[in-house]
């Protein structure tokens, strides 16, 4: 207990001790634990409601247990980025602070305790983060609620404490291969092959298997009382097939796409970028499989959206409350949106890190000759390179699901086209997203870094 509470005094040391150029980092960090803390405390109130309870917002989507679930499980799922962003912040901080963490080497501190002090910043910041908005949820709640139950405010509760111990969680998963050495040099060790994605993607179809034999089974004994009952199975199993399937398509593209290069490109800036692509296509597929999933939610929501709306203005029953279809399609928006930029903020932090990580290498390659704009321009190629065709077919599979639904309506005319346009836009964002590191770029390859290689 009290190796624990050393390392907790001298997290709040440094991070009470960084400089203007390290604030951001914690910033980004608070920022992401305000969102989960908001996603959660929303998530687990919701969850306190039982049965038909009016809601005088959201023109009645919370009022009942179906249409609240869904909500509940849309929340959930937005904190699974949140929480890898901040596993990006963690890396990126352990990076920028090498010097100071090559000294408590030297003070005698050993690798996993410098994780330990690296991820406990990292739940300061969230623990700021958390408390921020919990003032702020608990102000609104009274607002608009007189009397809150006594499990709404257990759950705040729980929520409040719990996002910063997850988000210090994610950042001791996040620096497993990050080990500080007492010279100042910070590197990963055992890069990923890519073979736990493909583990995950075997067992997510195994369970829809099992899923499938369960309910051919009860299918063939006439029992549909218990056909929904591979439900849950079903629906994890789905989850992690396509969550793990862009992870392997991304680092897939990458590889592929970085030795198709390095044996034939002749502008230096691609040959950089095969390079690096060709040593380490698993860098960024967490990132990318996120931006993959994105282009496809995205893609399919735009269909989707534009066939149920005109559905509903097609039948009069459902136009006069179509302010109840409205106010669900909007919610899901803004839950994409929210996903989305979470994960071009994870985009750009992952940049950073990996411009972070190599800046001994690219101050070398500065100082044999390479010009900073041909840097420049690799380092947007490495991000350019592999997503052009992942987002593509990404953008393919969602505008195909688009057409199938808005055919499969009936009396709906009107096709989807405008799903099209999903893919190009978050091609756009995410070179906008990797751009916002150029300015590091240019003081990451100061010449000043070799001397602590």
């Amino acid at each position: 207990m009290s190796t624990l509470a050393n390392d907790l005094r001298l997290a709040l040391l440094l991070t009470r001790g960084s400089d203007r150029r390290e604030w951001w980092r914690v910033t980004l960090t608070g920022l992401g634990a305000a969102l989960a803390t908001a996603f959660g405390m929303a998530a687990g109130v919701l969850a306190t409601l039982k049965g038909h309870h009016p809601v005088d917002m959201a023109a009645g989507l919370l009022d009942n247990p179906g249409e609240r679930s869904g909500v509940i499980v849309t929340l959930l799922f937005l904190l699974f980025p949140v929480l890898g962003f901040l596993g990006q912040c963690t890396r990126v901080g352990a990076v920028h602070r090498d010097r100071r963490l090559a000294g408590l080497r030297l003070a005698g501190a050993s690798a996993g305790q410098v994780r330990r002090i690296a991820a406990l910043e990292a739940g300061v910041a969230c623990l700021a983060g958390s408390l921020v908005t919990t003032v702020a949820f608990v102000v609104f709640l009274l607002s608009e609620w007189q009397s809150p139950t006594v499990p709404a405010w257990i759950v705040i509760a729980l929520v409040a404490l719990g996002v910063p111990v997850l988000g210090a969680v994610a950042s001791v998963l996040a620096l497993r291969r990050v080990v500080a050495s007492p010279l100042g040099w910070v590197r990963r060790v055992t890069p990923s092959t890519g073979r736990g994605p493909g583990w995950v993607f075997l067992g997510a179809v195994a369970l829809l298997v099992v899923a499938a034999l369960v309910a051919v089974a009860n299918t063939s004994r006439n029992m549909p009382d218990h056909s929904g009952g591979q439900a849950p199975l079903t629906f994890c199993g789905a989850l992690l097939a396509v969550g793990a399937g862009a992870v392997l398509l991304s680092g897939t593209v990458s590889k592929l796409t970085g030795r198709l290069l390095a044996a034939r490109a002749e502008n230096p800036a691609v040959l950089i970028a095969a390079e690096r692509l060709r040593d380490d296509p698993w860098a960024a597929a967490r990132t990318h499989a996120a931006v993959i999933m994105g282009a496809v939610v995205g893609s399919g929501y735009i269909g989707v959206r534009q066939a149920l709306l005109a559905e509903v203005s097609s039948q009069k029953y459902l136009a006069e409350n179509d302010d109840f279809y409205v106010t669900g399609l909007n919610f899901t928006a803004a839950a994409i949106l929210v996903g989305f930029a979470v994960t071009l903020f994870g985009l750009a932090v992952g940049t950073a890190e990996s411009l972070a990580t190599r800046r001994r290498g690219l101050a070398a390659q500065v100082a044999a000759g390479v010009p900073q704009n041909v840097l420049g321009r690799a380092l947007l190629l490495e991000t350019a390179l592999p997503l052009a065709p992942s987002v593509l077919v990404a953008g393919a599979g969602g505008t195909a699901i688009a057409f199938m639904y808005a055919t499969a309506m009936d009396g709906v005319s009107i096709l989807p086209f405008g799903a099209l346009l999903v893919p190009v836009g978050v091609y756009g964002a995410c070179l906008l997203a990797a751009a916002t590191s150029l300015p590091l770029l240019r003081r990451t390859v100061r010449p000043g870094e070799l001397r602590y290689t």
